[in-house]
């Protein structure tokens, strides 16, 4: 028994043939780039979009966050009475705290 050939499956799974609609200015630029590096349109196709689609996955970079030096902690966060007992003592002095005082 005979088997045939599937070749053409396995070149199928790494390349994917498709339709472009492409502007006439930026093909014949497309056509000059390619000759002059030796290389098929297809190749400078799929670099372009290699580079592009990498560019927007990195994003914009990000300022640095503002640092500034907050005299050191008022309370160990770890000791939870101890968070407490600071949160509920600002609490108290916001509310009976004169006008003045605010």
């Amino acid at each position: 028994m005979r088997r045939l050939p599937y070749n053409h499956i396995y070149d199928m799974v790494y390349h994917m043939k498709t339709t472009l609609n492409i502007d006439d200015t930026v093909m014949a630029e497309l056509k000059r780039e390619a000759a002059r590096q030796g290389r098929t349109m297809s190749e400078l196709v799929e670099t372009a979009l290699r580079l592009l689609l990498r560019a927007q996955k990195k994003g914009p970079k990000l300022p640095p966050l503002p640092t500034f030096n907050s005299g050191g902690f008022l309370v160990d966060v770890a000791d939870r009475t101890a968070l407490y007992d600071v949160l509920e003592d600002d609490r108290d002095r916001r509310l009976y705290a004169s006008d003045d005082e605010k």
